[in-house]
């Protein structure tokens, strides 16, 4: 029987790997729209959920992208921006939809999180969501 001799950690060339990170928040808005119109022109609220990815190489010495601590804090400043509070009036958002939400996450995140490639933010009541990437 012939062993197959297996690669050491020293020899395999590094692989990009993707980490992600979910979040929640709770948010009231309005929007105007043509379809399910009256609904929406009302002021009403929804839980959002959200997801930041960012890929990287490992790190030799810690074998992680980033460690996830560093995201879940960066991700818990941006939600007090964003959790109970009227999406309509939070600066920089523009009108308050799913595209607008994972752009300005993105945005908010880009600069703190290095390797940010991607926000998805869906609202599974609705089962709808988008998707942002770099």
């Amino acid at each position: 029987m012939n062993a197959t001799k297996l690669p050491t950690p020293e020899s395999v060339r590094p692989m990009r790997c993707e980490i992600s990170q979910t979040f929640y928040f709770d948010a009231a808005h309005t929007l105007k729209r043509a379809i399910e119109a009256e609904g929406s022109k009302r002021v009403h609220g929804h839980t959002y959920n959200a997801e930041v990815f960012v890929a990287g190489e490992p790190d030799a010495a810690t074998g992680m992208v980033m460690d996830l601590g560093l995201v879940r804090r960066e991700i818990a400043v941006l939600r007090e921006e964003l959790d109970h509070h009227l999406l309509d009036d939070v600066k920089d958002l523009g009108p308050p939809t799913l595209e607008n939400l994972c752009q300005f996450i993105f945005r908010k995140l880009d600069a703190r999180l290095p390797g940010l490639t991607s926000v998805r933010v869906w609202r599974a009541s609705l089962g709808d969501g988008c998707r942002v990437s770099r």
